[in-house]
């Protein structure tokens, strides 16, 4: 008894696995009823803030007279500024730093003999953030003309950004959708079908290049800052039933 009835339930079991199987096989083979499509939204804008660093400094043996002749150039460099229309609320200026110079001894034979002592080096830096971007960006290359006045300045590269970058954003994931339906709409036109209701939405990364530059998309988002000129784009990835 105990016999027939352990065969009766492995030939069940048989019958149900087999079942199982035969539907997998045949439901890997039926359509997944959806349309996955990814849709684009670029925008070209210029930048409207304008971030720019620099800095000048003084050497001397003593301390008190190098920080007297940096003194000196902060008051040129401001006047400087002011003359071009830089008001000096806008200009920031950043602590003194401090370093003291040493000459390494060495002897004819190359055998270090220890330093000695040269003095001090003071370098301040400033930094000006305007929306006056054109006269900012001017300034920053035509900075060199202290130099006549005995100014070691030393401009470094504009940094360019946008004030309205969530709207602008917000604008990109709209463009992105429509173009993400309007592909779906086709593909499932093409295909006999009619588009049905959205699944999921899922954004991709917001990224922003230079304009018309070889720059490199990354996973983690591009935010170009050198280029007063720039390109924001975004992809919106969607899934839509179709009937």
């Amino acid at each position: 008894m105990k016999k027939h009835l352990s065969a009766f339930i492995f030939s069940l079991a048989i019958i149900v696995a087999s079942a199982l199987l035969g539907n997998a096989f045949i439901n890997r083979h039926q359509k997944s009823g959806t349309i996955d499509v990814t849709g684009l939204g670029q925008q070209n804008f210029t930048s409207d803030l304008i971030v720019w660093e620099g800095n000048f400094s003084r050497e001397s043996f003593d301390i008190k007279s190098a920080y007297s002749e940096l003194e000196k150039d902060r008051q040129a460099v401001t006047k400087y500024l002011n003359s071009k229309g830089i008001p000096s609320e806008n200009i920031v200026f950043n602590a003194v730093n401090t370093n003291p110079l040493y000459e390494q001894n060495y002897s004819s034979s190359g055998n270090y003999m220890g330093q000695t002592f040269k003095g001090y080096q003071l370098q301040q830096s400033l930094q000006i953030e305007s929306r006056d971007v054109e006269t900012v960006e001017q300034i920053s290359r035509e900075i060199t003309e202290l130099l006549i006045q005995g100014v070691r300045f030393y401009s470094q590269s504009p940094r360019y950004y946008y004030t309205q970058l969530e709207s602008l954003k917000i604008e990109m994931i709209s463009k992105a959708t429509e173009d993400a339906r309007l592909r779906a709409e086709r593909i499932a036109e093409n295909s006999g079908a009619s588009l049905g209701k959205l699944i999921s939405a899922n954004m991709g990364i917001f990224q922003i290049t230079g304009q018309n530059s070889t720059e490199d998309y990354s996973w983690g988002g591009t935010f170009n800052t050198s280029s007063k000129e720039k390109t924001a784009s975004i992809t919106m990835r969607l899934s839509y039933a179709v009937r």
